[in-house]
């Protein structure tokens, strides 16, 4: 496989894996996030969905930003499984579900992304399908 900066759609296969990095819940962040966007949240039940999201979000963007002429179409299928305490590591993962080339400038290549804790528990988990350029 092409360094991240330069994959095409013809550098991805299906059932390929592709670790997305990790990242921690922030006691302080968490704080904020729930005062600032759900008032009354106790954040002694971790996470509320919306951060897990936006943790998700950072992750798969950090990785995927950098793929050669990379638009994301849709995220289905969104599973909220836990909410995670702060100080949880969270790894993520993008698994390549599919690809379906669209002429000879780009193709759709069709994921599904896992955010897991510690524990190796689904925490997150989503499809999203993707515009990649071809080479």
């Amino acid at each position: 496989m092409t360094e991240a900066l330069h994959i095409h759609f013809e550098d991805l296969e299906v059932g390929q894996v592709i670790p997305l990095g990790a990242c921690a819940v922030d006691e302080a962040a968490l704080e904020v996030f729930a005062e600032r966007f759900l008032p009354g949240w106790d954040t002694a039940y971790g996470a509320p969905d919306a951060l897990v999201y936006a943790l998700w979000s950072r992750l798969s963007a950090e990785k995927t930003g950098g793929w050669a002429g990379t638009k994301t179409l849709a995220i289905d299928g969104l599973r909220f499984m836990r909410n995670p305490p702060s100080g949880e590591l969270l790894r993520g993962r993008l698994t390549i579900m599919g690809k379906d080339p669209v002429g000879d400038e780009k193709g759709i290549v069709i994921a599904q992304q896992d955010l897991l804790d510690e524990a190796g528990r689904l925490v997150f988990s989503c499809l999203t399908r993707a515009l990649v350029a071809r080479r």
